[in-house]
This record gives C-alpha cells, structure tokens and sequence, in this order.
C-alpha cells in the first residue's frame, strides 16, 4: 500500500507547475546630469545621477553602461573625472537588488548622450524640449579666457548672426519649425598682432509644435457588437509644459458638428457614408488644428478640396478657426446628415459658431582649430 502511494505521489509531481519568479520591474531607471552639461571639454568632469522611482523607498545597487558595455561602476552617482574623448557616448543605467527569490532589475533607462570635445570651443544648447514660440539660448563657450572681439552663429553651415564684442551668447526669439538644424558657432580675436578664429562641432537643435496637427482615424470594427456605429479618433502630439492646459476635440460630419466637444479624443457615432474630420483646440494657449477630412463609405456628390497649405505659427498668431475647405457638388439627392447617435463624455461647453459650415557659406566646421591658430603659438605679424 506505501508503496502505491509512493508511486501515485512521484506520478503526481510532475504535474505541478512551479510559478515564474519575476526578474524585473515595471520601474524605469532615470538618468540625469547631476553637474557639468552634456557637452563639456577634455579634462574636465562630469557626474550622472541613477534615479528610481521606487515609491517603497528600497535599496538599490546600480548597473552602469556606455552603450551595450557595462561600466565597472556600481554607486547612484558616475563620476567622469578629467574626461577624455573617448568617454563620449550615450549612458544608460539599471538599478538591481536581491530578494530572496533571486535578483530584481529595473527597466534600463533612457539615454543620456555626452560629448566630451577636445577642440576650444564648444556651442551650449537648450537640455530641455524647445517649442515652437520659446526663446532659443546658445552659448558659445571658449576653453579657458580669450579677448573674444566677434561670435558668429551658423545653422547648416549658413551665417544666422554676428555680434561684436565679448558677449558669448546668442538669442532666437519665438521660434518656428524652420529654425531646426545643425547649429556652430564662431569665436575671433586678436592676440599679439595675430587674429585667432575657433569654430564649434555642429550640434542638432530640434524644435517641437505645442500641438501636432491632428490625424482623425475612422475604426468600423472597434465597435464590439454595434455594427451601426463608428469609431472616431482623433490621434495628435501635445507637447506642452506641466501644468498642460486641456485640449478639447471636436468632430464633424460633412462640415456639420457632432455635438459639443469633449476631453476624450474619441466618439461614437452612428455609420454613414460621409467626409469626416475633427479638431482640436486648447482655448487657453489659443492654438486649433484641424485633421484632413477623412471619406468613409461610398460619398454621393461630395468633393474634397485640398486644405489651405501655408504653415501656422501656433504661439504668435492665432489660427484661422476655419475647417479645411469641403464643398457640397450638386446631387440629384443630396444627402441628409445624420443624427448624433452616441453620448460620450462631453465638457459643458460648447462653441456656437461651431455649427456653421467649415467652408554666406562656411567650411567644413570643425571642433579644432587649424594648428597655426592654436592660442599661444607664434603668428607672423600682420604686414
């Protein structure tokens, strides 16, 4: 009889299934520059700080990496002492502990890039997000002290501004899309009767809309069991700074509103053949976008036009409150709009006009000087 049990116990074991034990969090490591900048000359230092947002508050040891290579360094703050170039690189860190079911790590974090240069001059830009209307802030910094008499600014290697005198900094104001690009900067002096002239690593400056011009996507089969509806949404990038204003959404149907807006990007609706598009509109920064109109199902005298193609500033005017242009062709039948058929969650307001139709070159930019214009060296004198 033991025996039997015996048998019916070993038979049995296999059969049970030993739970996975997790080896990683949903956290995510952060990494941000404690001191120094993320562009800074050989021989100086630099230190990163590992942050984890544990809300338990437990101990961590931490993983560092430059790359895919992890680094022989397991405190929360990487000192990069006397910097060389090499050291240049995007940084990761990981954070990890020990629990008694094994080993616990952290989602990596996001890059940090540094560049350590070994030319004299590098350009400072912004570390944060730029937006489109921000002020643009640049810095073009010298290695050690030199009587600078004339900076000059590049973007993709075509002069932007000239400054005389000592002053290193420049300003773009209100900014726009097309002042993207590879910024350089320029530094002149005379020393000893010789002209010195240093010209920066070109360095990316990317500048983001407050609000992306909305993309409005038509889903027919999002709907569960409701095969007389669609699904409308209204996909866009905000980018504004914390604490963000809300953006409200509006959708239309043939030129005609489907109700008052709401916080949500998207709505029920009833389906029917028709041009459909939306908006968005964040009244306390005065910025509306609209989406292209979007066709769904077989339209009947209906004829699209192309939406008016110049480009607006979003912080420094306010754009035109007018749809994209869609007119009505003549129709033996014309088609009668639709009734709001869905009730998602709307804000109490609505907009009553909303009801009307919607009818000098540069060379090759280098972080260092020619040799003969190195500070210090000797310069035939001028004639």
């Amino acid at each position: 009889m033991d025996a039997l049990i015996s048998f019916l116990v070993l038979s049995f074991l296999p059969r049970l299934v030993v739970p996975d034990v997790p080896t990683s969090t949903s956290y995510r490591a952060i990494v941000e520059i404690v001191s120094g900048k993320s562009r800074i000359f050989t021989g100086e230092r630099l230190h990163l700080r590992c942050i984890i947002p544990d809300v338990y508050k437990v101990s961590w040891d931490y993983l560092w990496f430059r790359g895919s290579v992890q680094l022989p360094w397991s405190g929360e703050v990487l000192q990069l002492w006397n910097a060389n170039i090499k050291e240049s690189g995007k940084y990761f860190c990981q954070g990890k502990r020990e629990t008694q079911v094994g080993s616990i790590k952290t989602q990596r974090s996001l890059p940090e890039e540094i560049h350590v240069d070994g030319g004299f001059v590098i350009l400072q830009t912004p570390q944060h997000p730029i937006l489109v209307g921000d002020v643009l802030d640049f810095e073009c910094r010298l290695r050690g002290k030199a009587p600078v008499q004339q900076t000059i600014l590049y973007r993709d290697g075509v002069e932007v501004m000239v400054q005389s005198g000592s002053s290193l900094n420049f300003h773009l104001a209100n900014v726009t899309l097309a002042d993207e690009g590879m910024y350089s900067c320029r530094a002149s002096w005379d020393l000893s009767r010789c002209t010195h002239s240093v010209i920066s690593a070109a360095t990316p400056v990317n500048i983001l809309e407050v609000l992306t011009q909305p993309v409005l996507e038509i889903d027919a089969e999002g709907v569960e069991l409701q095969v007389t509806k669609i699904n409308l949404i209204c996909h866009l990038q905000y980018n504004a700074r914390a604490p963000a204003p809300p953006v409200n959404y509006y959708f239309y149907k043939n030129n005609n509103l489907l109700g008052p807006s709401t916080s949500l990007n998207h709505i029920n609706v009833r389906q029917a053949p028709g041009w459909y598009s939306c908006k968005a509109k964040v009244p306390r920064l005065d910025i509306i976008r609209w989406s292209e109109p979007k066709r769904f199902g077989k339209v009947t005298g209906l004829h699209l036009m192309p939406p008016d193609p110049h480009h607006r500033n979003q912080m420094s005017s306010s754009p035109s409150k007018s749809p994209p242009h869609i007119s009505l062709a003549p129709a033996t039948q014309p088609a009668t709009p639709k009734p709001f058929a869905a009730t998602p969650s709307f804000n109490q307001h609505t907009e009553g006009s909303e009801q009307s139709s919607m009818h000098s070159e540069l060379p090759v930019p280098t972080s260092l000087p020619p040799p003969d214009q190195f500070p210090g060296q000797t310069k035939a004198p001028k004639p």
